[in-house]
């Protein structure tokens, strides 16, 4: 290298450049495909944690037995993962992605079809498939024979001149994968609208209770960002009769649920006509355009605690959360007029307790053929620091366990109709009765349809995009021996063919075939055009 030759100056790219090289690479194929992975590999926390706009209360009750990572949990958004910034920035790129390749691919693909099928090759023995007939029908009979089998493949034709035809088909696979992107894009649309103008609301109602419909009366509401609170739907409804069974054949199948169905008096506003509705799993009622849902179920001892004059200071259905298939519920009663320090009692209810305790508070079975409550007793600061808490946790911080004349904790065990005298003169507790309880949840979805028909349009696009092949098909006549000798070579490479036995003018069809990818009934094609040239004494000459 001479040391007087400067080293050449590479050209910047700018800001314009950088932008054009940032807005490429984050519309190609190679991006949407990694944003696609990316967003379904972001929902997995989704599944693993639970979300406040399903069920707050097991994020409280999460939390509270995970003191050391859920606040980090929490900051990061685990459990509202759908409504979190990281979640969303890669839902808006994955649509501005989507949205950048569709646009030009479009542009290329209608001009694609508006253009002519492309002249043929002037050697169709290189092409993938390839035939050759002599016949002694005319150039243009044979041309007008090719034509009409072409027709009925429903192939383009375009003649670039009058020695040959060129074919094209296969236009609805581009129009498959942009219509399968284009249904991707809906479906985004469709949970952002969902999102925005949507909302669910959660309940648990009681057998015999009635339940009016607003934002403050919901156990918990998650209501989009453009939704306005004071327009839900007022609908009333009461909790009739739960009907719930169990399979109680020894087995395998011993103690699973066979039937959820809940027996429902509804009135679209209050004053309203009542009506008698069922809902079950999967089989929603709806109201004003919400749906209401059969989500699960569950007991709620109804439980009085007294103080010890005998004034009754709490007297309510305790919904209690079931934590196995056998219903070992776990629930908090919570009597803030208790004096001089609150009351707290948490512990288990047990549809069918399992008599001994040997392996602690068991249920056996999830019918209530032996109910009965387990609970521990606490007494202190129900609240501390005012702030707000779950119903179905007891925050224990600023309290105490209440404990027996010799020290050891009070542990209660009631069935109904059954009191327990509290140590101290604290009062008492009795367990009254059982009433089951439905978990209700109420929702709209205005994006719901827009997903549907897009999920609808998707599998079409993929099922043309995977179906239909793109294929070129080109057809030339020549008459026998034109350019070259009875029987030699002709311009195109191949043997050139004698005339008729007969003596007439004899023709060269040859056909070529090529698809953009493997194509097995590319064969096929161009043996149908060979034989679609009739001729009793045609002579042909397979070359594929």
């Amino acid at each position: 290298m001479r040391p007087d030759r400067q080293e050449p100056t590479l050209p910047t790219l700018g800001t314009v450049g950088m932008l054009r090289w940032g807005w490429r690479q984050l519309t190609s194929m190679r991006t949407a495909l990694f944003l696609l992975l990316l967003l379904s590999i972001a929902a997995v926390p989704g599944s693993i944690f639970p979300q406040r706009n399903i069920d707050a209360g097991r994020v409280a009750d999460y939390i509270a037995q995970n003191p050391t990572s859920s606040p980090w949990l929490d900051k990061l958004g685990f459990f509202d993962v759908y409504a979190s910034p990281w979640f969303s920035a890669i839902y808006l790129l994955l649509f501005v992605s989507l949205v950048g390749c569709i646009v030009p691919r479009t542009k290329v693909h209608l001009s694609a079809m508006r253009s002519t099928p492309p002249r043929a090759p002037a050697r169709l023995q290189r092409l993938d498939e390839h035939a050759e007939v002599t016949t002694t029908l005319s150039p243009d009979e044979a041309l007008a024979a090719a034509r009409a089998v072409l027709k009925r493949k429903r192939f383009r034709l375009h003649s670039h001149d009058a020695t040959s035809v060129s074919a094209e088909s296969g236009y609805l696979r581009e129009t498959g994968n942009l219509l399968f992107h284009l249904a991707l894009t809906g479906i985004i649309i469709g949970m952002a609208v969902g999102h925005l103008l949507g909302w669910r609301g959660d309940i648990i109602l009681a057998e015999g209770d009635k339940f009016a419909s607003s934002a403050g009366t919901y156990n918990t509401i998650s209501p989009g960002p453009w939704v306005d609170t004071e327009t839900l739907p007022p609908f009333v409804l009461s909790l009739d009769k739960l009907h719930v069974e169990f399979n109680e054949t020894p087995g395998r199948s011993f103690g699973t649920p066979r039937l959820f169905d809940a027996q429902t008096t509804l009135q679209s506003s209050p004053g309203a006509p009542a009506s008698s509705e069922n809902v079950s799993v999967n089989h929603p009622i709806t109201v004003d355009g919400a749906d209401i849902f059969l989500l699960g179920n569950g007991y709620t001892p109804v439980i009085t605690v007294r103080d010890a004059k005998g004034a009754v200071l709490y007297r309510e259905a305790t919904p209690f959360l079931p934590q196995d298939g056998n219903y070992r519920s776990v629930g908090v009663i919570k009597v803030p007029s208790a004096s001089p320090k609150q009351l707290g009692f948490t512990g288990f209810f047990l549809p069918t307790a399992e008599p001994t305790f040997t392996n602690g508070p068991v249920s056996i079975f999830p019918d209530t053929n032996n109910p009965e409550v387990a609970l521990s007793v606490w007494e202190g600061n129900l609240f501390p620091g005012g702030a707000p808490q779950s119903v179905y946790t007891l925050n224990t911080d600023e309290m105490k366990q209440v404990t027996k004349a010799d020290g050891s904790p009070t542990l209660i065990r009631l069935k109904p109709g059954q009191t327990y005298q509290l140590p101290g003169d604290r009062g008492s507790i009795t367990f009254d009765s059982v009433k089951r309880f439905a978990g209700l949840s109420v929702r709209t979805d205005p994006g719901a349809p827009i997903s549907l028909v897009s999920a609808i349009l998707a599998t079409l696009g993929l099922i043309l995009g995977l179906t239909i092949k793109r294929r070129r098909v080109f057809v030339r006549v020549r008459p026998a021996g034109s350019g070259a000798a009875a029987g030699g070579s002709t311009p195109d490479g191949g043997l050139d063919s004698p005339a008729g036995a007969d003596g007439r003018p004899a023709t060269v069809v040859t056909i070529g075939g090529l698809s953009k990818d493997s194509d097995p009934g590319l064969a096929a094609i161009v043996t149908a055009i060979a034989a679609g040239v009739p001729d009793r004494l045609a002579e042909r000459t397979d070359r594929s």
